[in-house]
């Protein structure tokens, strides 16, 4: 899904997440997008294998996990190289649904630079103790790094050849997510919020590299000392 003339590419980090990743890339396909780029961040089991393993799938890895930040930097510097016009970031664990990229690219395309998924303008289906980790975070970042937004932890975004140009962040894992708020405010990009539909299911509830409130805290250490 091109229009436009802009050429576009998803991105998709991800850690062990061999039990979820074919379905993910299918319904994001089905949804009509190609220029698929995975990166696998060094997982212990079959996920690089099972997306290297599909001919329409750019599948990247890193030898050693690095983080989910590192992962999509990767993702988003192969996006740059081949000419990417625009980039949409989703989660690999199912939690994200494909059929949300196109109006995120469709606000790209009317002239924003940056587009960020929200699950807390519409939350049905969110676990409450998720709820108050967020708007936790949302507090943090807003007091870190000086922008509110209404999801800071979300990882569903999309951004436009400025913002992928100008955008220079230095950390490597879930601290990613909201040091690209610090980098929307200090380059002046023009940025919208939009609804995303968000679908915690057993498997996504159960992954052992989700985030909890040791995450939290190192994270939170980490976007202190990165002012």
């Amino acid at each position: 899904m091109n229009g436009n003339n802009h050429k576009i590419y998803v991105v998709i980090p991800a850690f062990n997440e061999g039990g979820a990743i074919l379905k993910v890339l299918k319904e994001i396909k089905d949804a009509g997008h190609g220029n698929i780029i995975l990166v696998d961040d060094g997982s212990h089991d079959d996920t690089f294998a099972k997306a290297a393993g599909l001919e329409d799938i750019i599948a990247l890895r890193h030898f050693i996990n690095r983080g989910k930040g590192a992962a999509v930097k990767t993702g988003i510097e192969a996006a740059k190289m081949m000419g990417a016009d625009i980039v949409v970031t989703l989660d690999a664990d199912g939690q994200h649904d494909p059929k949300d990229i196109a109006k995120m690219i469709k606000l790209i395309q009317d002239g924003y630079d940056v587009a960020l998924g929200t699950r807390l303008k519409d939350p049905k289906g969110m676990p409450k103790y998720k709820i108050l980790a967020n708007h936790l975070g949302n507090f943090f970042t807003w007091l870190i790094y000086g922008l509110w937004v209404t999801d800071s932890q979300s990882g569903f975004r999309a951004y436009s050849k400025k913002a992928l140009d100008l955008i220079d962040t230095k950390t490597d894992r879930y601290e990613y997510d909201s040091e690209i708020i610090r980098e929307i405010y200090r380059n002046g990009l023009k940025h919208i919020e939009t609804p995303v539909k968000v679908r915690y299911t057993e498997y996504s509830m159960n992954k052992k590299n989700k985030m909890d409130l040791k995450n939290g805290i190192k994270t939170l250490i980490k976007m202190t000392l990165s002012i």
